[in-house]
């Protein structure tokens, strides 16, 4: 349960907060937000130096996701803003393939500095980085015109749930969040409990995320060409195979393969579900839209270890021997059911702006 609240409380954090920085952020610019972010997550990698306990290290996860949920969002609203129409799914997809390769990396490379010096050297770099990020933002980011809402009456900050485009997109999001989660916490326990995998290996496999989510710098150019619908289902299909196969791994290989069939699904749903993000945020703010975005993740990010741990938890009470398989297979049905959602309420095509949904 412990891992299950470390893992989420980088989330939950943002599902209070993220609302109100993207309105902010459409009113007041954006560049207060990314440096306040910064300056909070470099204080937080401060902090997790000095966590010797759980609950000081998830009260330290839980300011990372404030920091986190002030600056991520907002950097993909900037980006939304200066980016040309029809370029919406290669902007957002060289965006993604910095990020989740920065993601994919991070254990791989914190694992290597912690080996060899400490595991607060780690945070020291990781609050380094943080500070460098902040300096670079103030020297070389100018403020750049804002994509607000069209109307006073798509200004309210319940505005972009009137589209059902956006709400198709959310629950998709919101279930990717759950797997990616899930893979990221579950996965090494599987690793080394089950297949009985080194702590090497398991950061080497982690790391695999990064070539994977490099391939998005070609999916989002593919996004702005072919129907993003399909790319976003298929996507989201592809990535529940993997994590309906992971209880089937019984060595390296064929956890690799998993982990990659997730991955690989994810970069080619992703850009296109971004590209449809800053199509809605063109009508009704690219703050809010992305910070509801980014909250759909959290919200994933933050019930899926949890939930599905407690679950897991409450099966291995009962003896049943697939306790730490369930938790794979329910997070697998939930991709499915958002695919088909998806299907249902969101018809249009690439290159083509969604409307307000009728009320």
């Amino acid at each position: 349960m412990e891992i299950g609240l470390v893992q989420s409380a980088f989330s939950i954090t943002g599902i209070f907060t993220l609302l109100f920085v993207g309105r902010l952020s459409d009113r007041f610019g954006r560049k207060i937000f990314l440096l306040g972010g910064l300056l909070i997550l470099g204080g937080a990698s401060i902090g997790l130096m000095y966590a010797d306990t759980p609950a000081m290290l998830i009260a330290m996860r839980f300011i990372q996701g404030l920091g986190a949920s002030a600056h991520l969002p907002i950097a993909q609203a900037y980006l939304g803003d200066i980016t040309p129409e029809g370029g919406e799914g290669k902007w957002m997809g060289y965006f993604n393939a910095v990020l989740f390769s920065g993601m994919g990396m991070g254990p791989l490379l914190g694992g290597v500095i912690s080996d060899a010096f400490s595991i607060q050297t780690t945070f020291l770099i990781m609050a380094v980085a943080n500070f460098a990020g902040l300096a670079a933002t103030v020297v070389f980011l100018p403020e750049m015109p804002r994509k607000t809402a069209t109307s006073q009456e798509n200004s309210s900050i319940t505005a972009p749930l009137k589209s059902r485009t956006m709400i198709g997109v959310l629950i998709q999001r919101m279930t990717t969040g759950i797997g990616t989660s899930v893979m990221m916490a579950f996965l090494p326990i599987f690793a080394d409990s089950r297949i009985g995998l080194s702590t090497t290996l398991i950061g080497v496999l982690l790391a695999m995320r990064t070539p994977a989510s490099l391939l998005q710098s070609y999916t989002g150019r593919l996004a702005d060409r072919v129907n993003r619908r399909w790319m976003v289902i298929n996507g989201s299909l592809v990535a529940m195979v993997g994590l309906a196969i992971l209880p089937f791994s019984g060595g390296f290989w064929m956890l690799l393969f998993s982990y990659m069939a997730l991955t690989i699904g994810q970069a080619f749903a992703m850009p296109a579900a971004n590209a449809y993000v800053v199509n809605e945020g063109r009508i009704y703010g690219m703050g809010i839209c992305m910070t509801y975005f980014m909250m759909a993740m959290q919200v994933g990010n933050g019930i899926g270890p949890v939930l599905l741990g407690a679950i897991s938890d409450w099966m291995k009470q009962l003896g049943v021997s697939f306790y730490l398989d369930i938790i794979f297979y329910i997070a697998a049905a939930c991709l499915v059911l958002s695919s088909v959602l998806f299907y249902f309420m969101v018809k249009d095509e690439a290159g083509k702006k969604s409307q307000p949904a009728k009320q």
